[in-house]
C-alpha cells in the first residue's frame, strides 16, 4: 500500500509532508508513469529553482488541479510535470544541505 493514497489521516499527513519538502528543496521522486514505465524525477516547488517565466501566475494558481496528482517543477527537464500520489514508489532527499 502507498502511504500517500487514500482518505486516511496518515495519507493526508504523507501528502502534506512531501508537499512541504518540495517547497523547501529538490526531491527525487520515483514513480510509475501511466504507460507502466518507471520514472525518476528531480522535482521541486521551491521558487529559487524555478525560472521567473515558469513561476505560476495568480490566474494559473487558481486553476483546479486533481487531488489525485501533484504538479511539480522538474529541474532537469526545466518544465512543469506531475505525478499521481498512488504511483509513487520512492522519495529521496538530503537532510540539512542544499541539493541544487
Amino acid at each position: 500500500m502507498n502511504v500517500f493514497t487514500g482518505d486516511s489521516e496518515d495519507a493526508k499527513i504523507g501528502r502534506d509532508w512531501l508537499t512541504g519538502l518540495l517547497k523547501d528543496s529538490v526531491v527525487e521522486v520515483v514513480f510509475t508513469k501511466k504507460d507502466g514505465t518507471e520514472r525518476t524525477m528531480k522535482a521541486t516547488l521551491k521558487n529559487d529553482y524555478i525560472a521567473e517565466h515558469w513561476t505560476p501566475k495568480l490566474e494559473d494558481s487558481q486553476h483546479k488541479h486533481s487531488d489525485d496528482a501533484l504538479p511539480v517543477f522538474d529541474v532537469e527537464a526545466e518544465g512543469w510535470r506531475s505525478f499521481r500520489w498512488d504511483s509513487i514508489k520512492q522519495v529521496n532527499f538530503n537532510l540539512g544541505e542544499s541539493n541544487a
